[in-house]
């Protein structure tokens, strides 16, 4: 049923994209045919198609080349398969006839028989077309096995989603600057760097531009955590665009910390209004520690950034951390009677463990360790929780959707129903988990269970639209089940489609495939 459901809906997404004036069935290239520089061709690590791959030589420059023959001028995929058994990123720059494309990431796949996929589309003119990939550091490029020319064998299910998103909204009625538009904004531009579509950038920066002036001046107090997450789209921006206007107003967050107020152990609050003073929400850790982190490697690095992302995950989880590898929603300081939801036998937290929550933690976690560095001192705490957050995930997967629930531990429950932006989430964090080899590669068929139940909830409407469905609203604490229960379940809430995108982007750049 599953097959044909998404062959259906496969059909119709790609009537969403555009059609290429001429469309060859897909080719495969084997690297070790190519032209090769500074490389040689082994055969010594299982997985490989053809003959075998190439190692480059860890030199920055060293490359192979490919003649691709195209029957008329089109754009079409190109699809790198490769395996990068380092956990240190080996990116290449791909040209085009001798023109520059963009710089690729190829990441580790965890062992060196990990082999993965990673797509760029190009524009090919009619005859031969050389297709190079470079390396562009002193590590080399990947382990090359081959390239695949051609159409993609599925809807981009990332590109349907963002062109819908648009499509329904232009920057200016997107919505104020608030974490949900962060969230999905990032999405976007994780879609914008694999695909390199101009219209994705200029959308985003349209959005941010009617908060930052010319000056960098942005009008926000940034007095809880939530405002504090789209300041990863002004990361994002000065980094593309080399504006510092978006640095000045970046910095406005970043030293906003310098006095944000804390727990007695060093908490951040998750907000300074008077009924959120003194607590420690799981969802918080998302909203600001990636994107210290992430100021800290792309503006300014100090003390401050380089340790406080990975502390204050430390603290945030001796509060909220369960013994069955599971998160509560959140925890108070002072307790009774300063928050009405306080389970003092329970740690002062609220008792429940509401799935978004352990999603945004589970995320954090894995980007804060794409950006610290390897010898982090905090890093081996940050690998530790995510391996007893993964099993923990594993464990509570539904076997029946390969989704989460909205409270994860009841899934006996007849008011319980599965949510679709955590279940993006968990999918997410155990997939890139599995790839960084932070935890056994035996969790990835949890992430491809994920990925087809997220993909269920996933449709085309009457206007040829994506719709993503049963994503919860925005929520609250509290410390009772019926109150998380009874969340709206708005379509296309970007809480959804942001984590839809993130989720996806990392499915779709290591070539998971959903289970049937």
């Amino acid at each position: 049923m599953f097959t044909r459901t998404l062959a259906a809906i496969a059909a119709a997404a790609l009537l969403l994209q555009p059609v290429p004036a001429h469309s060859e069935a897909a080719t495969v290239h084997e690297a070790e045919n190519a032209t090769i520089s500074q490389g040689v061709v082994e055969s010594d690590h299982a997985g490989y198609t053809g003959t075998g791959f190439v190692n480059y030589v860890n030199v920055v420059g060293s490359y192979v080349e490919f003649t691709v023959d195209a029957a008329a001028a089109e754009t079409t995929a190109l699809t790198f398969r490769f395996a990068n058994g380092t956990t240190t990123d080996r990116p290449m720059d791909i040209m085009v006839n001798g023109t520059p494309l963009r710089s690729v990431s190829f990441p580790g796949t965890g062992p060196w028989t990990s082999w993965r996929q990673t797509t760029v589309e190009a524009a090919l003119t009619a005859g031969a077309n050389t297709i190079r990939a470079t390396a562009t550091t002193a590590n080399g490029g990947p382990n090359l096995d081959s390239l695949t020319v051609g159409t993609p064998s599925g809807p981009d299910w990332s590109v349907a989603v963002v062109e819908s998103t648009m499509a329904r909204y232009a920057p200016g009625t997107l919505g104020g600057w608030s974490y949900t538009r962060g969230l999905y904004l990032w999405g976007q531009y994780l879609v914008w760097q694999r695909t390199g579509d101009p219209r994705y950038l200029q959308y985003i920066k349209d959005w941010a531009d009617r908060f930052v002036d010319s000056s960098g001046n942005i009008g926000n107090s940034f007095n809880n955590l939530d405002s504090m997450q789209s300041g990863n789209i002004l990361l994002a921006l000065y980094k593309e665009t080399g504006q510092s206007r978006y640095r000045t107003a970046a910095a406005k967050i970043r030293n906003r910390l310098n006095t944000y107020p804390r727990t007695s152990d060093g908490g951040w609050w998750h907000s300074t209004s008077s009924s959120r003073v003194d607590q420690l929400w799981a969802d918080g850790v998302f909203m600001v520690n990636p994107f210290l982190a992430r100021y800290g490697a792309w503006v300014a690095a100090d003390t401050f950034t380089r340790t406080e992302p990975a502390k204050q995950m430390e603290v945030y989880f001796s509060h909220l951390r369960r013994s069955n590898g599971l998160l509560y929603h959140a925890y108070d300081e002072p307790g009774e009677p300063t928050a009405s939801w306080v389970k003092p036998s329970l740690g002062n937290t609220n008792g429940i463990s509401w799935c978004r929550a352990i999603g945004w933690f589970g995320m954090a976690a894995v980007e804060i360790l794409e950006i610290i560095p390897a010898d982090h001192p905090r890093r081996q705490a940050l690998i530790d929780m995510l391996r007893q957050l993964v099993p923990a995930y594993a464990r509570w997967q539904d076997p029946a959707t390969g989704r989460w629930f909205q409270i994860v531990t009841e899934p006996g429950d007849s008011a319980n129903w599965t949510e679709t932006s955590c279940s993006a989430m968990y999918t997410y964090t155990i997939s890139r988990s599995v790839e960084r080899g932070y935890v056994d590669a035996s969790y990835q068929v949890n992430a491809e269970r994920g990925y087809e139940g997220v993909l269920r909830k996933v449709s085309l409407g009457s206007d040829g639209r994506t719709n993503v469905v049963d994503i919860s609203e925005g929520t609250n604490v509290d410390d009772v089940l019926s109150y998380y229960y009874s969340r709206a379940r708005p379509t296309n809430d970007f809480h959804g489609l942001g984590a839809f995108l993130i989720m996806n982007e990392q499915m779709h750049r290591t070539g998971a495939s959903p289970v049937s």
